[in-house]
């Protein structure tokens, strides 16, 4: 069992020997790039080396059981030692098969979020707004940077749009799950009767990519300026440094106008587009694996959900998970971890249970 992980462990070893060599320990790139792949690998080997010696320990405590001659007290310990160690066994096995699950290869990646009002007039606007807050106070409680790339308010403090990146290690594999249609159901501060009134917001998370990951040949894009509108200070609405780009295979429209200078707004701008095209890419290349797959943030309809907010219940419950928490107010603060981290364990019993089915089409 695990014999790739012999192969895991022989790198590990081989990478210490290469860091350890004066004449690699010059070269600062390859040292760092050898680091990054010694550290990925750590906790698995470490697993893997607790694993082994458990077993050893468990072979142990059963021989010891098998002996003759042994008395009561001493049986009754090993039975009590093999007992731990059978269930320790049971979870690194567990968590070994885990970490041998093949990893998308975006997970590390920062990441792009979109937030868009859907159904529900200005009550969608104030909800898209509150999902912003929402993620960039976990952002923060994560230390990761957020950094707003573009917005479209409404004029009552919501959004029609809302753009934004969130850096830091592990972004995308912890946020990718938030892409769906989110939906509220609270009595709108407009409403004088006291009804409660159903809206939606759209989320697309998307990984961040490079110039190198993804090239845009400038043949393919029209770059159009013009005039910031909205509150802006200096500069911003006096001067064309709003950019629009079109890519024209896809249709694409990306528009930025926060920055002050036009080469900012460019720039992040070409960094959204890349971001959706690779999004694009990545759908196409599922849809050629499943025939029946939906896109990842639906029509923006009530009916098309992957979160309810409930107000008046101070309730929030993923429909896909079947996860419901009574504490609204504590995950609009930005408080994440229990939904995320049951998202990340459902998506992960869905990979092994694939690899079980796998394997025994295979046998």
């Amino acid at each position: 069992m695990f014999e790739s992980l012999k192969n895991v462990e022989k790198r590990y070893n081989d990478i210490g020997e290469l860091m350890a060599d004066p004449q690699v320990a010059t070269d600062y790139e390859q040292m760092a790039r050898l680091a990054k792949e010694r550290s990925e690998l750590e906790e698995m080997v470490e697993s893997y080396r607790r694993y082994r010696t458990t077993l050893r320990e468990l072979d142990d405590a059963r021989g010891l059981l098998a002996e003759e001659g042994q008395d009561a007290e001493l049986i009754a310990l090993a039975r009590d030692e093999i007992e731990r160690l059978e269930a320790e066994v049971e979870g690194l096995e567990q968590r070994l098969q885990v970490m041998l699950l093949p990893s998308d290869p975006a997970d590390e990646k920062n990441v792009i979020v979109e937030i868009r009002a859907g159904t529900g007039g200005d009550e969608a606007g104030l909800f898209a707004a509150d999902l912003y807050r929402m993620y960039a106070r976990w952002s923060e409680a994560q230390r990761y940077k957020v950094d707003l790339l573009s917005q479209n308010e409404t004029g009552v403090g919501g959004f029609k749009e809302v753009i934004f990146s969130v850096r830091g290690q592990g972004a995308y594999s912890r946020l990718k799950h938030e892409s769906g249609v989110h939906r509220v159901q609270r009595v709108p501060v407009t409403e004088s009767q006291g009804r409660i009134h159903t809206s939606t917001a759209t989320v697309a998370v998307l990984p961040e990519m490079s110039e190198v990951e993804v090239e845009i040949s400038p043949n393919e894009i029209r770059i159009d300026v013009f005039r910031a509108g909205g509150p802006g200070g200096q500069s911003v609405n006096t001067t064309d440094s709003a950019v629009r780009i079109t890519h024209l295979p896809t249709g694409l429209v990306v528009s930025c106008q926060d920055e002050k200078s036009q080469l900012q707004n460019r720039a992040r701008a070409l960094q959204i587009l890349r971001a959706r095209l690779y999004a694009i890419e990545l759908e196409r290349q599922v849809e050629e694996q499943t025939e029946a797959r939906r896109s990842q943030v639906g029509s923006g309809e009530r009916s098309e959900k992957v979160r309810t907010y409930n107000f008046p219940q101070n309730r929030v419950t993923d429909h896909r998970i079947g996860l419901t928490l009574h504490r609204l107010d504590s995950v609009l603060e930005g408080d994440l971890g229990e939904l995320i981290e049951a998202l990340m364990a459902a998506e992960q019993a869905e990979k092994l249970s694939r690899l079980g089915d796998g394997a025994a089409s295979a046998a």
